[in-house]
């Protein structure tokens, strides 16, 4: 299972920058970054290569944050590559909550972390098409 770190952040200036450093000066390695954002709040979420140990050291810090199991999955990195991956979606109805990419490309691959509102339905269309869910071990995180 790979899980996701979502830090809560107030808008202003420098906050990422702590927290990138913060996870740097501790060895924690990030494999994905992706931000949203309102008038009043961010949201950061982090895959990192020891989710447990970076929720320790973040909260310690003050941050308020969730952790959350994530899919992530492996497609071309080619042009369309991950076509079939959201032509699955569409044909299971599924909605996207959101996806981003991680930083980890190997072997012609590039990797897609995606949160959806059928999680076990989205695996069982994937499995149906021969795409299987990238495991936390194929990424190097604990």
């Amino acid at each position: 299972m790979v899980y996701q770190i979502s830090v809560f952040l107030e808008n202003r200036a420098g906050q990422f920058a702590e927290i990138t450093t913060t996870l740097a000066d501790n060895g924690i390695d990030m494999r994905a970054i992706s931000v949203a954002e309102t008038a009043d709040y961010g949201i950061l979420r982090l895959i990192v290569d020891n989710a447990e140990k970076a929720t320790s050291i973040l909260m310690q810090h003050g941050y308020l944050l969730s952790m959350t199991p994530v899919l992530v999955v492996a497609v071309s990195d080619e042009p369309g590559g991950i076509a079939p991956v959201l032509a699955t979606v569409a044909e299971g109805n599924i909605d996207i909550e959101y996806m981003y990419s991680l930083f980890t490309h190997a072997e012609g691959k590039a990797y897609i972390v995606f949160r959806v509102n059928e999680t076990e339905k989205f695996v069982s269309l994937l499995a149906t098409h021969g795409i299987t869910p990238t495991t936390a071990e194929e990424l190097g995180i604990h």
